[in-house]
């Protein structure tokens, strides 16, 4: 029995994906989530090993939900995007399913997940999140605080520095650890308003106070939050070329 939770701010969308999967019996549906909040709960509460998801809801979308879950499930995507932004996931979940739903397409990828196991999916979950393209620069980062999800919002951010296996960002009133790299949050960002300045950090342009001449041929940025940075010698290219000095 595959434990299955349906993930989709729209209640008729919902409704079919259940209705739709009552011709599969090996398939239990443990709960049904209007939003991100909601699901990031309820795959803590039930641990399940399929999700169907929707990519644009409320709050928090698809792709921001599957990247606070530690070991995600198995997932078929359902969504309105167009084939030019599932490209990028072709190789990586169980099945995407376009809306409007068809009972055929539907069967597919039901026959689909059980031809492959369904754990298997985990890994390539995890790659898809690293690999993933945005439809759009975010103005926004989700993380894990204490095992809620906060969102914070670009024009909050001091700076992002790598830290091992995660990032730090650091806000005004706190600092938050996400699995993540820096290249990754640096793609997803707008180049426009954040810059990498050294291979460990990456800043807000509004940021910049100054710079500071360090030692021989190294540089250092002064933050208006009081930090000081190290500019490495890509990086003060990159502050030149975007600044237009």
């Amino acid at each position: 029995m595959y434990k299955v939770i349906v993930i989709d701010d729209e209640p008729l969308a919902r409704e079919l994906i259940k209705s739709l999967l009552k011709n599969y019996p090996d398939f239990e549906i443990v709960d049904a989530c209007a939003d991100g909040f909601d699901a990031f709960k309820s795959i803590q509460q039930h641990n399940p090993d399929l999700i169907f998801l929707d990519i644009q809801m409320p709050k928090i979308n698809g792709f921001e939900l599957l990247e606070m879950l530690d070991k995600p499930p198995a997932v078929i995507f359902t969504t309105a995007f167009d084939d030019y932004a599932l490209k990028a996931f072709e190789a990586h979940a169980v099945d995407y399913l376009l809306k409007p739903i068809t009972r055929e397409r539907f069967d597919k990828a039901i026959q689909k997940c059980m031809h492959q196991a369904l754990y298997s999916n985990v890994a390539s979950v995890q790659n898809m999140l690293q690999e993933q393209v945005y439809e759009g620069y975010q103005h926004r980062i989700v993380v894990k605080d204490k095992g809620n999800i906060r969102i914070i919002p670009s024009d909050d951010i001091h700076y992002i520095e790598a830290n091992d296996d995660y990032v730090k960002i650091v806000t005004k009133d706190a600092s938050f650890l996400k699995k993540s790299t820096l290249g990754h949050i640096e793609q997803t960002l707008d180049p426009s308003l954040f810059v990498r300045i050294h291979r460990s950090y990456l800043m807000p342009v509004k940021q910049l106070l100054r710079i500071e001449p360090y030692e021989k041929n190294s540089h250092i940025a002064l933050l208006h939050c009081g930090m000081k940075i190290a500019v490495s010698q890509t990086g003060m290219a990159r502050l030149k070329s975007l600044l237009g000095w």
